[in-house]
């Protein structure tokens, strides 16, 4: 992906109401709507994050899910960036906080 100049950018953001963009994502996130979750890498790669998608819809931030999952926030971070996979424990874990939400939010409270 190229980088783009500051001319460039502030051509492509001129008609964008960031505003009413943030305000929708909210909206949606509340809703439960979460689609794909992507990180995208220092040289500009896209990776779909399973483990980060599970994490949002939870609605958990990064330190309560490592703490629920038993990991530090370093091992979630490097499981969502796709450095690092989950081991086959972990990974029945996240399957369970994808599906089931409610049940890690509780755990929290």
């Amino acid at each position: 992906m190229p980088k783009l100049t500051e001319a460039q950018l502030l051509a492509r953001d001129a008609d964008r109401d960031l505003d009413g963009e943030l305000l929708e994502s909210i909206r949606q996130l509340q809703a439960g709507n979460v689609g794909r979750v992507s990180v995208v890498t220092r040289d500009g790669r896209v990776i779909e994050s399973a483990v980060a998608r599970a994490r949002v819809i939870s609605q958990l931030s990064q330190v309560q899910f490592a703490t629920l999952l038993g990991v530090s926030k370093r091992t979630l971070q490097e499981w969502e960036q796709g450095r690092r996979e989950p081991s086959g424990a972990a990974k029945t874990l996240l399957k369970v906080a994808e599906r089931h939400p409610e049940v890690l939010r509780e755990l929290v409270s």
